[in-house]
This record gives structure tokens, sequence and C-alpha cells, in this order.
């Protein structure tokens, strides 16, 4: 029987220097795609697929996320007394409960595997998720990317990294893994894992999607982990040295994926998004059939 996975890391301590100047004094991550902030979406995501502590970790300029995910009296009281008892459920139904958060410092921009590393003290000696909050992950079935990743690790245990297709001539933007032996519908044996290989080289088409669950001795690797990339510590460096003696899955995501890094993402995020809300959709969908028309 494999650990079940509780915890999640989301790495929140980018400067969202793509969206200068709105991120001036808000966090990427607080940027709203329709009616919430990105970072809470992919909670959302998280928390149906079972996970009950949420690691942060964050940098400078961040104590609003942490705001965001704690109560606010003041606010709860005057809903309360106005009345408005479907959004003040709303509310509480999204707050984190009392110890299901922890917020940790990434004191140096020192890339993702050194963010991961950040939280081990937190994560402790469990398997975890990590959840990359800028890539939206927009399930066709109803079922999370998370949710169906647990799915399969129930099955087989070791680690798990959810995949997508990129165009060919896009794979030298992406970590690209090739498959191996298909387990289970969807789900593949990693035979590798290339980091931004260009087309004529790649080992496939499929994509890391920025949704992990990882085994506790990643962090034994990280901590020895030489900068790769970027001048950063990788994480895909030390990934690839825990293949060596534990099993890599792919679990391809049926779904669709908008990087809310970049504006071309976080834009077609917020319309694809708007179209499934049945509260605007209705509205929604003529009003911007008729800006197409006259653009």
């Amino acid at each position: 029987m494999v650990t079940p996975i509780r915890k999640a890391i989301l790495p929140v301590a980018g400067l969202g220097t793509r969206f200068l100047p709105a991120t001036k004094a808000v966090p990427k991550e607080m940027l709203t795609v329709v009616d919430r902030p990105v970072v809470q979406h992919v909670v959302d995501e998280a928390r149906a697929a079972g996970i009950e502590h949420i690691v942060f970790v964050t940098g400078r300029n961040k104590g609003v996320i942490e705001d965001h995910f704690d109560r606010q009296y003041e606010l709860e009281d005057t809903l309360l007394e106005r009345g408005k008892s479907q959004m003040l459920e709303m509310l509480r139904q999204e707050t984190m409960g009392p110890g299901a958060t922890s917020f940790t410092r990434q004191q140096l921009p020192l890339g993702l595997g050194h963010a991961v590393w950040c939280a081990r003290d937190i994560i402790g000696n469990e398997p975890f998720a990590l959840l990359l909050p800028d890539m939206l992950h927009k399930p066709t079935n109803g079922k999370g990317c998370l949710a169906q990743m647990v799915d399969a690790y129930a099955k087989t245990g070791g680690n798990h990294i959810a995949v997508y297709e990129v165009p060919p001539e896009q794979t030298d933007q992406y970590g690209i893994v090739g498959l191996g032996t298909e387990v289970a519908d969807g789900v593949h044996k990693i035979a590798s894992m290339v980091e931004k290989p260009k087309k004529d080289v790649a080992p496939s088409n499929l994509a890391i999607s920025g949704r992990y669950i990882l085994q506790p001795e990643i962090f034994e690797l990280l901590a020895t982990q030489e900068r790769g990339a970027g001048n950063e510590i990788q994480l895909t460096d030390s990934m690839l040295k825990l293949a060596q003696r534990q099993d890599f899955y792919s679990v391809t995501f049926d779904g669709a994926i908008y990087d809310c890094g970049s504006k071309l993402g976080f834009l077609m995020a917020n319309v694809a998004y708007a179209l499934a809300n049945p509260e605007i959709s209705d509205t929604f969908r003529p009003e911007l059939d008729a800006l197409l028309a006259k653009n």
C-alpha cells in the first residue's frame, strides 16, 4: 500500500516581471481569472485531490497571499449583517482551516529546485505534490489534474509527472519526457527527461505541465544539487538523479492548460473560465462574439 499524498508545495516567490506594472505591488499569483486569484484556482485543484496541508514558498511582498487564505472576520460579519448567507458560505468553504497552510520564505531567487528544498522540513519524510501556480489545468471530464495523478499514484506508487502535447517546434521551451511502457490508460513509465530539447532531438512532444508527485528522497538530492540552466538549482536535474533509483511515471492530463505566467495564456484562461462559468456564460458569450465581429 502506498503512502497517501497529504501535503502539497506551491512555489509563489516569483517576481512576475512579465506582468509589470500590474505586479509592482500585487503578486502575480493574485491576478484574477474571472472571480478568483490564479493561486485560488490551483489550491482548489489541490484540495479536490485530497490535499490536507499546503506549503506556500513565498518571497518578499507576498503577504497578501497569506491574508487571502486567512479568515476576515470584519468581512464575514458584514456579509452576515446584510443577509448574504450564500456568499458567506462560499467564503467559509474556500478558507483553509487552522493549521492547513504553512508559509516559508525563499530568500534568494535560486530556481524551482531551491524553492522545493525550502519546504523540506514542513513536508518531512513523506511523498508530496508540487503544483506550479502559473499553470491552470482546466479538466475535460470534471476531475482535476492532480486528482487524476493521485489515482494513478495509488496504483503504482513512485513519482508522477503530468504531461501534455505541445507543437513539436516548441519542445525547446519545455521540459520534455520520453515514454516507456504503458501501465494504465494514459499512464506510462518515463524512459527519459530532457530540459528544452530541440525538435530534432526531443524524445517526444510531451511537455511537463507543472504538476508533480514526488518522493521525499528528492530533498537529499536538491540539498547538494549544483546550479544548472540559468544559474539556478533545477528540479529536473535532481529528478534525473532520482530516476536512476526510483520509477517515474507520466500522466497525460485530460483537459486544457493555460500558462498564466504569460499575457496570452492569462487572457485565454479568463475567456475559457468565463465561458464555463454558469453565472456569466450566457451573457458573456454574445458580448465576446460581438467584440470579435468588430475586430
